[in-house]
């Protein structure tokens, strides 16, 4: 048996900052699959990615080796505070999740759905009725900003707010800009900071912001600057996964007429069809673990503390899993074994909110149009998400 292979000094196997068109980041992994499956980067200090699914699973199952509480995305950009659940693990973490979850039931969205789908319904009439409209800039950044709005019981003033500046964040950390993603933090916490004192002055029902302040687990309240990083974490991350890829969804439905057609003609489809596109589009490249101690993973010796990027946006391709995994396959046999939301303690609890939003979105544009049709350049977001920020598609109203 061959000894683990380290990583030489400047071991630099692929650039995440590379321009990309639509196809290129999906051609590159597929040939990353095959040829260095377990990956050095130099950019961001350097770190390792892993592009098989059976690599990224291995990791997500195993939380007392790979921790979250080190870095948690790549490249690292948690300067001002932890925020649970997703910097802790267990079982600091645990009683955060219990909270989270209650908000995340079936019952929950049922509720919720009503709002959602009317916020989606007036968004996406006007674009129609323009005829022509960029649905990543004004669909995609907007709509969840009015979802989030709903879910925790915000003006949706200020929850547009907290969609720009996250969105200004994000565009921080794509280029490195330390100081302004500091910045945009800083922001975001004092938003935070403001809900909770008025979930403090006027607590409300059925409100997970209330509710986090109310748990007592093992009798003690959560710490005031947990709580904070909390909210903070939990306003923010629902809105940058669906801004980029939501368009992205919307791209290659306008270019498949047939399943246009199918899906308009079966709305009844499209909650598989949503799952399709979430195994297929998974926009989360850069999340990350640490090691505790050293590891060798695909024959690569990785060190105690050197981070690794889960590359969910490859494993979800993995031809070794899902066979013809480059294309959409509606009602793919085992798609239960795709990751498009993670796996293991640190799942997304949004995940059912999301998949809500992105079916009511499919279903009210299809509705509500004959055709829609890609009319320009579609531009792509950076790492550490995948997806897309322009979008442009010209639309066959309805009549």
């Amino acid at each position: 048996m061959s000894e683990p292979v380290p990583a030489r000094p400047g071991e630099h196997d692929f650039d995440p900052l590379a321009p990309e068109t639509f196809t290129s980041a999906h051609e590159q992994y597929r040939e990353m699959r095959s040829r260095c499956p377990v990956a050095r980067s130099a950019t961001y200090g350097g770190f390792w990615a892993l592009f098989r699914h059976e690599d990224v699973r291995a990791v997500l199952a195993d939380s007392d080796t790979f921790t979250t509480s080190v870095q948690n995305v790549v490249p690292k950009f948690a300067f001002t505070g932890r925020r649970p659940p997703l910097h802790l693990d267990p079982p600091e973490h645990t009683d955060y999740r219990r909270v989270i979850n209650r908000f995340f039931t079936r019952g929950k969205m049922a509720e919720l759905q009503p709002a959602v789908r009317a916020h989606a319904r007036k968004l996406l009439t006007g674009l129609v009725a323009r005829g022509e409209a960029d649905v990543a800039a004004e669909y995609a950044r907007v709509f969840p900003a009015h979802v989030f709005a709903e879910f925790f019981h915000l003006p949706v003033e200020l929850a547009e707010r907290i969609e720009q500046i996250s969105a200004e964040y994000v565009r921080a950390i794509q280029v490195v800009d330390d100081e302004e993603v500091k910045r945009g933090s800083r922001v975001l916490y004092g938003i935070a900071a403001d809900v909770i004192e008025q979930r403090r002055a006027a607590p409300l029902d059925d409100d997970l912001t209330t509710a986090l302040l109310a748990a007592r687990p093992g009798g003690e309240p959560f710490p005031d600057e947990m709580v904070l990083g909390c909210v903070r974490q939990l306003l923010v991350t629902g809105m940058v996964a669906p801004s980029v890829f939501i368009g992205t969804m919307l791209a290659h439905l306008a270019s498949d007429k047939d399943l246009q057609a199918m899906l308009r003609a079966a709305p009844s489809r499209i909650p598989a069809a949503v799952e399709e596109y979430l195994r297929l589009y998974t926009p989360y490249r850069g999340m990350s673990r640490t090691p505790t101690r050293d590891v060798v993973i695909g024959g690569r010796l990785i060190r105690k503390d050197e981070p690794i990027a889960l590359v969910y946006t490859s494993a979800n391709r993995d031809e070794t899993v899902f066979p013809d995994g480059e294309n959409f396959v509606l009602d793919r046999p085992n798609l239960r074994d795709a990751i498009p939301f993670g796996a293991g303690i640190h799942a997304c609890p949004g995940a059912p909110l999301a998949r809500m939003m992105l079916v009511l979105t499919l279903d009210e544009l299809l509705a509500a149009t004959r055709d829609f049709s890609v009319a320009g350049e579609i531009l792509m977001a950076r790492w550490a998400e995948w997806g897309t920020r322009s979008v442009p598609l010209a639309f066959t109203a309805r009549e």
